[in-house]
């Protein structure tokens, strides 16, 4: 079994591509919902909800796949799973085809969410572990800041069926770096071999520890108000605010930069401050900036700017939060890191596929259902920092 000390110094970078297949396929279709609408009807935030709703399955399935079989096997059939599905997507003659290929799409890429935080917490725990982690943020975080206007540049120049086949292209490397790359880091003696019944009563004792359950669901409030984002930002800044694709994706990488560079500043402060206080500062950001949006859309006279500057420290904070908040629900979960996860993963995502949902069908022609999901999911963050008992 590999160690903290003993990875592979490329073994971050793999992890780092194998997890950004679900923020990639995310991001980079979302400047095409309006060309998608206009395709084939309806409203394109169904097929982002039916996304994270198979990420959320996704979750259980490969994490306990992944604790009785071993990370490699697993990982490597989420990515093929994955890949072909982004082929139905690219080829979908109607939206619930394409809603339906997306379902499956989320289903397998969420194996390269979940195993790759197991695989951490194989090689290392506490502030270790979130060092390794803000790591993962780094290379993962490229694929925000660099989808939406890759997406946008796609879509006009190709249409949006060729997004989708980049990411098959992606998906593909993937599934192929997984295969000749991917070290195994869980033994065949630490392998849990359980049936049904034992699963379940495992599964109830992971989410009845104070630690994980408060942990998982700061963090699944945070993702909800990202995808409450996702969700409503093509609406609100394209259709509202008469940004082109191109100009959205731009938006949405400096977001998405904020991002990265708070979650390089957390290892640097961990050791000062520790991870409680780095998470209690990420919600109050969180909190302050979802309000002042709210305010802002509910007066509807501050422009483009009174949006957009709020959701840039909103998407920030989240470097502080994320890393924290996964490392504290598995912390105390080493002999079951794949369950842990998978169930903090399911947590996550089906807030997230929840906050999509709704976005899409309270839609009216104003930032103030984005703003107004956005501020929700921040008090319940908070109110789950509160709750939750203190590490470091």
């Amino acid at each position: 079994m590999l160690s903290f000390m003993a990875f592979p110094s490329w073994l971050p970078l793999l992890l780092g591509l194998l997890s950004a297949v679900g923020p990639l396929s995310t991001d980079m279709y979302l400047p095409a919902f309006p060309a998608i609408e206009a395709a084939l009807g309806g409203r394109a935030q169904v097929t982002l909800a039916t996304w994270f709703v198979g990420l959320a399955l996704g979750q259980m399935t490969w994490g306990t796949l992944s604790d009785r079989y071993g990370r490699r096997v697993p990982l490597i059939l989420g990515m093929g799973l994955f890949t072909a599905g982004t082929v139905g997507c690219a080829l979908a003659p109607d939206l619930p085809t394409l809603a339906a290929m997306r379902l499956l799409c989320g289903f397998g890429g969420s194996a390269g969410m979940v195993i790759t935080r197991a695989i951490v917490r194989d090689l290392a725990d506490g502030q270790a572990a979130a060092k390794l982690m803000s790591r993962l943020t780094l290379i993962m975080g490229a694929a925000p800041i660099l989808a939406p206007t890759l997406g946008g540049i796609v879509m006009a120049g190709f249409g949006w069926q060729a997004i989708f086949w980049i990411l098959m292209v992606y998906g593909g490397l993937c599934f192929a770096a997984a295969t000749l790359f991917l070290p195994e880091t869980l033994p065949e003696r630490a392998r849990v071999k359980l049936g049904a019944g034992a699963i379940m009563v495992r599964y109830a004792h992971v989410l009845g520890e104070r630690g994980f359950i408060t942990h998982a669901l700061l963090g699944g409030f945070a993702i909800a108000g990202m995808f409450a984002y996702l969700g409503g930002s093509p609406g609100v800044f394209i259709e509202v605010f008469h940004l082109s694709p191109p100009q959205y994706g731009a938006l949405f990488g400096v977001c998405a930069a904020g991002f990265i560079g708070a979650s390089q500043i957390n290892p640097r402060i961990l050791p000062r401050l520790g991870s409680d206080r780095v998470m209690r500062i990420g919600v109050r950001i969180f909190l302050a900036s979802t309000c002042v949006m709210l305010v802002a859309a509910i007066a509807g006279n501050g422009g483009f700017l009174s949006i957009a500057v709020p959701v840039f420290f909103c998407m920030s904070c989240q470097g502080f939060t994320m890393p924290n908040s996964v490392v504290g629900a598995l912390s105390r979960h080493a002999a079951h890191a794949g369950a842990a996860s998978a169930l903090m993963g399911t947590l996550h995502f089906t807030l997230g596929a929840v906050s999509g949902l709704l976005v899409g069908v309270l839609t009216n022609g104003t930032a103030i259902p984005m703003a107004g999901l956005m501020f929700g999911c921040a008090i319940c963050a908070v109110l789950c920092d509160l709750g939750r008992p203190k590490r470091q």
